[in-house]
Protein backbone atom coordinates (compact mmCIF):
# COMPACT_ATOMS: atom_id res chain seq x y z
CA UNK A 1 0.00 0.00 0.00
CA UNK A 2 1.72 3.14 -1.18
CA UNK A 3 -0.09 5.45 1.21
CA UNK A 4 0.59 3.35 4.31
CA UNK A 5 4.20 4.35 5.00
CA UNK A 6 6.36 6.97 3.36
CA UNK A 7 9.50 5.09 2.26
CA UNK A 8 11.70 8.10 2.98
CA UNK A 9 10.55 8.33 6.62
CA UNK A 10 11.04 4.68 7.56
CA UNK A 11 14.32 3.88 9.28
CA UNK A 12 15.67 1.10 7.08
CA UNK A 13 18.56 -1.07 8.22
CA UNK A 14 19.64 -1.97 4.70
CA UNK A 15 21.52 0.77 2.85
CA UNK A 16 19.93 1.88 -0.39
CA UNK A 17 21.56 0.26 -3.38
CA UNK A 18 22.94 -2.71 -1.40
CA UNK A 19 21.62 -6.19 -2.13
CA UNK A 20 18.67 -7.03 -4.31
CA UNK A 21 15.51 -5.34 -3.08
CA UNK A 22 12.31 -7.36 -2.78
CA UNK A 23 9.34 -6.40 -4.94
CA UNK A 24 7.89 -4.81 -1.80
CA UNK A 25 9.70 -3.62 1.32
CA UNK A 26 9.76 -6.17 4.13
CA UNK A 27 8.40 -3.77 6.73
CA UNK A 28 5.04 -3.62 4.92
CA UNK A 29 4.10 -7.22 5.75
CA UNK A 30 3.92 -6.79 9.54
CA UNK A 31 2.23 -3.42 9.12
CA UNK A 32 -0.40 -4.89 6.81
CA UNK A 33 -0.96 -7.87 9.11
CA UNK A 34 -1.32 -5.56 12.10
CA UNK A 35 -3.60 -3.20 10.18
CA UNK A 36 -5.80 -6.15 9.19
CA UNK A 37 -5.89 -7.34 12.82
CA UNK A 38 -6.62 -3.82 14.04
CA UNK A 39 -9.38 -3.36 11.46
CA UNK A 40 -11.08 -6.56 12.59
CA UNK A 41 -10.73 -5.79 16.30
CA UNK A 42 -11.91 -2.18 15.94
CA UNK A 43 -14.98 -3.31 14.00
CA UNK A 44 -15.63 -6.04 16.55
CA UNK A 45 -15.63 -3.57 19.43
CA UNK A 46 -17.76 -1.03 17.58
CA UNK A 47 -20.34 -3.75 16.93
CA UNK A 48 -20.14 -5.06 20.51
CA UNK A 49 -20.66 -1.52 21.84
CA UNK A 50 -23.86 -1.25 19.78
CA UNK A 51 -24.95 -4.65 21.09
CA UNK A 52 -24.72 -3.78 24.78
CA UNK A 53 -21.02 -4.16 25.54
CA UNK A 54 -19.63 -0.60 25.33
CA UNK A 55 -16.97 -1.07 28.03
CA UNK A 56 -15.40 -4.20 26.57
CA UNK A 57 -11.78 -3.76 25.44
CA UNK A 58 -9.50 -6.10 23.46
CA UNK A 59 -7.56 -7.12 26.59
CA UNK A 60 -10.86 -8.14 28.21
CA UNK A 61 -11.57 -10.54 25.36
CA UNK A 62 -8.17 -12.20 25.78
CA UNK A 63 -8.77 -12.44 29.52
CA UNK A 64 -12.25 -13.94 29.10
CA UNK A 65 -10.79 -16.53 26.73
CA UNK A 66 -8.18 -17.30 29.41
CA UNK A 67 -10.93 -17.76 32.01
CA UNK A 68 -12.62 -20.28 29.71
CA UNK A 69 -15.94 -22.03 30.07
CA UNK A 70 -14.97 -23.90 33.24
CA UNK A 71 -13.40 -20.98 35.08
CA UNK A 72 -9.81 -20.54 36.22
CA UNK A 73 -7.78 -19.22 39.13
CA UNK A 74 -5.97 -15.88 38.86
CA UNK A 75 -2.68 -17.78 38.63
CA UNK A 76 -3.96 -19.88 35.73
CA UNK A 77 -5.27 -16.78 33.97
CA UNK A 78 -1.90 -15.10 34.44
CA UNK A 79 -0.07 -18.10 32.98
CA UNK A 80 -2.46 -18.30 30.02
CA UNK A 81 -2.04 -14.59 29.31
CA UNK A 82 1.69 -14.51 29.98
CA UNK A 83 1.33 -11.91 32.72
CA UNK A 84 1.87 -11.91 36.48
CA UNK A 85 -0.81 -13.11 38.86
CA UNK A 86 -1.13 -9.49 40.02
CA UNK A 87 -1.69 -8.19 36.48
CA UNK A 88 -4.23 -10.95 35.87
CA UNK A 89 -5.91 -10.02 39.16
CA UNK A 90 -6.26 -6.40 38.03
CA UNK A 91 -7.83 -7.49 34.77
CA UNK A 92 -10.16 -9.85 36.62
CA UNK A 93 -11.09 -7.01 39.00
CA UNK A 94 -12.09 -4.95 35.97
CA UNK A 95 -14.08 -7.82 34.44
CA UNK A 96 -15.88 -8.32 37.75
CA UNK A 97 -16.61 -4.59 38.05
CA UNK A 98 -18.05 -4.58 34.52
CA UNK A 99 -20.17 -7.68 35.20
CA UNK A 100 -18.34 -10.02 32.81
CA UNK A 101 -16.88 -12.30 35.49
CA UNK A 102 -17.36 -13.29 39.10
CA UNK A 103 -15.22 -14.89 41.77
CA UNK A 104 -16.44 -18.09 43.36
CA UNK A 105 -15.14 -20.77 45.70
CA UNK A 106 -13.47 -23.69 43.95
CA UNK A 107 -15.51 -26.80 44.82
CA UNK A 108 -12.35 -28.94 44.51
CA UNK A 109 -10.19 -26.75 46.79
CA UNK A 110 -11.66 -24.52 49.50
CA UNK A 111 -8.45 -22.43 49.64
CA UNK A 112 -8.74 -21.43 46.01
CA UNK A 113 -10.98 -18.91 44.27
CA UNK A 114 -12.14 -19.43 40.73
CA UNK A 115 -13.00 -16.76 38.24
CA UNK A 116 -16.05 -17.63 36.20
CA UNK A 117 -17.73 -15.84 33.35
CA UNK A 118 -21.16 -14.43 34.08
CA UNK A 119 -24.06 -14.65 31.63
CA UNK A 120 -23.03 -11.12 30.52
CA UNK A 121 -19.49 -12.39 29.81
CA UNK A 122 -20.74 -15.45 27.97
CA UNK A 123 -23.04 -13.20 25.93
CA UNK A 124 -20.09 -11.00 24.99
CA UNK A 125 -18.09 -14.02 23.80
CA UNK A 126 -21.04 -15.40 21.82
CA UNK A 127 -21.62 -12.02 20.19
CA UNK A 128 -17.88 -11.74 19.45
CA UNK A 129 -17.94 -15.07 17.64
CA UNK A 130 -20.94 -13.95 15.57
CA UNK A 131 -19.28 -10.62 14.70
CA UNK A 132 -16.06 -12.39 13.68
CA UNK A 133 -18.10 -14.68 11.42
CA UNK A 134 -19.70 -11.63 9.79
CA UNK A 135 -16.34 -9.89 9.38
CA UNK A 136 -14.91 -12.99 7.72
CA UNK A 137 -17.97 -13.08 5.45
CA UNK A 138 -17.30 -9.43 4.49
CA UNK A 139 -13.69 -10.28 3.61
CA UNK A 140 -14.97 -13.26 1.62
CA UNK A 141 -17.37 -11.03 -0.33
CA UNK A 142 -14.55 -8.53 -1.01
CA UNK A 143 -11.78 -11.00 -1.85
CA UNK A 144 -13.60 -14.19 -2.75
CA UNK A 145 -13.83 -17.39 -0.72
CA UNK A 146 -10.80 -19.02 -2.35
CA UNK A 147 -8.52 -16.08 -1.56
CA UNK A 148 -9.67 -15.87 2.07
CA UNK A 149 -9.14 -19.61 2.53
CA UNK A 150 -5.74 -19.32 0.84
CA UNK A 151 -4.80 -16.42 3.13
CA UNK A 152 -5.79 -18.46 6.19
CA UNK A 153 -3.94 -21.53 4.89
CA UNK A 154 -0.85 -19.48 4.09
CA UNK A 155 -0.81 -17.92 7.55
CA UNK A 156 -1.20 -21.37 9.14
CA UNK A 157 1.79 -22.53 7.09
CA UNK A 158 4.11 -19.79 8.38
CA UNK A 159 2.76 -19.24 11.90
CA UNK A 160 4.06 -21.89 14.31
CA UNK A 161 1.43 -23.66 16.43
CA UNK A 162 2.90 -22.25 19.65
CA UNK A 163 2.12 -18.74 18.39
CA UNK A 164 -1.59 -19.37 19.02
CA UNK A 165 -1.45 -17.96 22.54
CA UNK A 166 -3.58 -15.56 24.50
CA UNK A 167 -0.66 -13.51 25.82
CA UNK A 168 -1.12 -10.64 23.39
CA UNK A 169 -1.70 -8.38 26.38
CA UNK A 170 2.04 -8.63 27.00
CA UNK A 171 2.82 -6.87 23.72
CA UNK A 172 -0.39 -4.98 23.02
CA UNK A 173 -0.64 -3.32 26.41
CA UNK A 174 -2.50 -3.89 29.63
CA UNK A 175 -6.14 -4.26 30.50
Amino acid sequence: MDNMVDDEKVNQVVEKGKGSPPDRPGYELPLLLFAGFRTLIDRLHADLARQGHPDLRPAHGFAMQAVGAGGASASEIGRRLGVTKQAAGKTVDRLVALGYAERADDPADARRKLVRLTPHGLDALARSAAVFDELRAEWTRALGPDRVRALEDDLRAVVPPEAFRLDAAGWLGGA
